[in-house]
């Protein structure tokens, strides 16, 4: 008797028209700001809704005014939790108006019942149609729309300057974190986006934090993004440039984390071409971040990248960042502080193995920090104020 093999979650590709400029590195936002979060029936709240989407609001104001280099911003990444629910369609105004065209912004949604995130999917049915069949499915099973949602949004505005509005719910079936046992009736979300850019051909995911380690008996989500991107990379020589990850985790450097990163790089027991040159980008909430029943204090914060160890990152060790190699990780890893920051740098390109290149795989143009006029300004200092180059030369 054949054993069915069981998915957690269904990959779906999507083709998204958005014009990267060829051959130039592209620059990523993160926004490392805090939540604070209390305990309701369908899952967690924002407890300082106005301070919150003032915060926000004030950094979307930047992205809009794009002053000096922000103008070249593409990829906008908050926290997970990070927007009240209440001001979700001012936000997406806010892109659709204001934004400038081939931007993706990720960011994490306060929990709302499962009979609104199906609502919510309904209203953007043109871009979630095979979402909202794997969501009725389960919804066809049993009485469950009362069961909380994690989930995210990836908001795009392509290059025609049509706005698309990707809803994912978080596969992981837990509240918080630190509640493992406690609240085991999170509603588990069925299903991964694999954006496909035209013309430019750049391949992008985006994850809910515990999403990226989540695994069980029969399979794990990272295994089904490394196969799918396999494929990928066998029928079209394209794999997965960037996996974006938003987090609200007060244990971001957990060894789970360090064994996952170690497997998707390492290629120990089989070659894996469609993830080799894959970016990971992990954006955490700040160390302000507070939950409500966890009382000892957290080590929230510590966003960082990761790029194969063939990009070669040279040591750097900054008040603001520091590059190293995870623990032993078969990468390179530009990890940022903890406090409540706007981190502004550029995507590597694909690594090529050419010793006369003078290009560097990364470089931070710019660090933020929230004052008390409720503003955001630049760090003052040389190296993070004028941008940070981080050289060739090998970690050791």
């Amino acid at each position: 008797m054949a054993i069915t093999k069981v998915f957690m979650v269904q990959i779906i590709d999507k083709k998204v028209n958005l014009e990267f400029p060829q051959g130039h590195h592209l620059h990523c936002l993160i926004a490392q700001i805090p939540n604070h979060l209390r305990r309701i029936e369908q899952g967690f709240a924002i407890t300082d809704p106005d301070e919150k989407w003032a915060q926000v609001k004030a950094l979307l104001d930047l992205v809009c005014a794009g002053e000096g280099n922000m103008k070249k911003l593409h990829f906008l990444m908050l926290p997970e939790s990070a927007i009240p629910f209440a001001r979700f369609d001012e936000l997406l105004a806010i892109i659709e108006n204001s934004f400038r065209p081939n931007t993706v912004t990720m960011f994490g949604v306060e929990h709302v019942r499962l009979k609104t995130y199906r609502e919510l999917l309904a209203r953007f049915s043109a871009d979630n149609a095979e979402a909202i069949e794997l969501v009725d499915k389960d919804i066809d099973s049993g009485d469950i729309l009362n069961m909380p949602v994690n989930w995210c949004c990836i908001a795009i505005k392509e290059a025609t300057g049509a706005l698309r509005v990707f809803l994912e719910a978080k596969s992981h079936p837990f509240h918080g974190e630190e509640f493992l046992d406690k609240y085991h009736d999170l509603y588990r979300g069925r299903h991964f986006y694999l954006f496909r850019s035209r013309p430019s051909c750049f391949n992008f995911m985006t994850l809910i934090c515990l999403d990226y380690i989540y695994r069980d008996l029969y399979s794990s989500n990272i295994k089904q993004i490394i196969d799918h991107a396999d494929q990928l990379f066998f029928s079209t020589r394209q794999g997965l440039d960037a996996l974006f990850v938003i987090q609200c985790n007060p244990k971001p450097e957990h060894h789970s984390y360090h064994d996952v990163v170690s497997g998707f790089y390492g290629e120990y027991l089989e070659d894996t071409p469609g993830v080799r040159e894959t970016i990971t980008v992990f954006a955490n909430s700040s160390e302000e971040t507070s939950l409500e029943e966890l009382h000892e204090q957290a080590a929230y914060g510590n966003s960082f990248v990761v790029i194969n160890k063939h990009h070669k990152l040279g040591k750097v060790k900054q008040p603001e960042f520091s590059t190293d190699d995870f623990n032993g990780a078969p990468v390179c890893r530009l990890r940022f502080g903890t406090a409540t920051r706007l981190y502004y740098f550029n995507l590597p390109l694909h690594h090529e193995l050419d010793p006369r290149t003078s290009r560097v795989p990364l470089k931070v143009h710019f660090i933020m920090r929230w004052n008390e006029e409720g503003g955001w300004e630049r760090l003052s200092g040389e190296d993070v104020a004028t941008g940070f180059e981080l050289s060739r030369d090998a970690l050791t």
